[in-house]
């Protein structure tokens, strides 16, 4: 029976995190705090040894990544397109207010990607993953709503909104499917198994 392990790291702190505007699918790089971050999520990953480490290819993501593997004496094997964070279209830039809400649409924003959308793309790529890693422990750093949509549609149930540059930590068995083991950081008192 084959268990597959992933890490699921959100990137460290933007300026955009910091104004608390939606990011998406926009580039925006990490500041200083998300560096320092990145650098501290060491210590949490460190306890596990890493078959490899893919990143999403948006900057904030492989810097991130970048600074991770740098920490724990890897390299990023490479950037995988699918990561990339859920696009919120025309809600990008924006904070919280009349002009985000004009732009809500069921299940997601006026021209962006739908929840179902971003989990299913999402699970695609961890279906992937753990086709060509089966067995191995898969570190990913990504997103937060790619990440939260994701582990919530793998464990069958809705979680809340995922912090920068913690350890989530899930598991892959072939023939139980998905158990969710840390979330933001905190190891859950139950395993959530799909």
């Amino acid at each position: 029976m084959t268990l597959t392990t992933f890490a699921l790291v959100r990137h460290g702190q933007t300026d955009w995190n910091a104004e608390r505007r939606l990011q998406g699918a926009t580039d925006i790089p990490l500041n200083d705090i998300g560096r320092g971050q990145a650098r501290d999520a060491v210590a949490a990953l460190s306890g596990y040894e890493w078959d490899t480490i893919v990143s999403s290819p948006l900057s904030r993501a492989a810097e991130t990544a970048d600074l991770i593997a740098e920490g724990l004496g890897l390299s990023v094997a490479r950037r995988v397109p699918e990561l990339t964070e859920r696009s919120f279209g025309a809600a990008e830039g924006l904070q919280a207010g009349p002009e985000l809400d004009a732009l809500r649409t069921p299940g997601g924003f006026r021209g962006g990607e739908s929840d179902d959308d971003a989990a299913a793309r999402g699970m695609a790529a961890l279906d992937e993953l753990t086709k060509e890693f089966a067995g191995k422990r898969v570190l990913v750093v990504a997103h937060g709503t790619l990440i939260r949509l994701t582990l919530s549609r793998a464990v069958g149930r809705t979680l809340e909104s995922v912090h920068n540059a913690v350890l989530n930590l899930a598991h892959h068995h072939v023939s139980d499917g998905w158990r969710l083991e840390y979330f933001n950081g905190e190891r859950l008192a139950v395993d959530v198994e799909a």
